[in-house]
């Protein structure tokens, strides 16, 4: 039987949907005031139509997020080097990180929501276990210590949501400016872990 195709209104309603939560995400003050109703005000559909679609609101706030996810999935999956698979670990890694933060940082209400969605902790979030997963991974693939693990969740722990707002806002630093300080950060890192593991000479 041939796949059944979404109806031409169901596919406008989406996205009016998520044109409508990006924008009240992307203008709101507190990314917990942004409610179904508001949603559904602001796309021009029933509040029923929303249900239906996403379940609730974190559906909703997880398929907005996935949707801006996709073009930097791909591109890790199947992409060229530096965030695809046939980069060096030691390149991938930091290429990773920043697709991750730029991401965070021009999506940051909408990450924050997601964040908070994880039984309140986003280390619990199904997209938080995926970036661990690959970090991990690919520092196993860089000699150092072997806790590569942790080395995973303090790298990640600098592409947060609310650190992002918090630089962002509070300390009024700029998207590149982010950008270097995390290059920075993760270069430390992986040249502490490859110091640490090459060989000392004896006098």
């Amino acid at each position: 039987m041939a796949e059944r195709k979404p109806r031409k209104d169901a596919v406008r309603n989406r996205a009016a949907v998520f044109a409508a939560a990006d924008d009240l995400f992307t203008h709101c003050r507190n990314a917990d005031d942004v409610t179904m109703a508001d949603i559904a005000t602001a796309a021009g559909v029933g509040k029923a139509t929303l249900f239906r679609a996403f379940g609730d609101r974190t559906g909703l706030i997880r398929s907005l997020y996935e949707a801006r996810l996709d073009p930097i999935r791909e591109a890790v999956e199947q992409g060229p080097p530096p965030l695809g698979p046939t980069a060096a670990p030691r390149e991938r890694v930091p290429a990773v990180l920043d697709a991750v933060l730029c991401l965070k940082f021009d999506n940051r209400h909408l990450a924050l929501a997601l964040e908070s969605t994880g039984s309140d902790s986003p280390y619990r979030t199904e997209h938080y276990a995926g970036w661990h997963a690959l970090i991990r991974d690919l520092l196993r693939r860089i000699p150092g210590p072997a806790d590569s693990d942790f080395t995973a969740h303090a790298l990640l722990a600098a592409t947060r949501a609310d650190l992002v707002t918090y630089l962002a806002g509070d300390e009024g630093l700029s998207r590149e400016e982010i950008r270097d300080r995390l290059a920075s950060f993760t270069a430390a890192v992986l040249d502490a872990r490859t110091r640490q593991a090459a060989p000392t000479s004896e006098g």
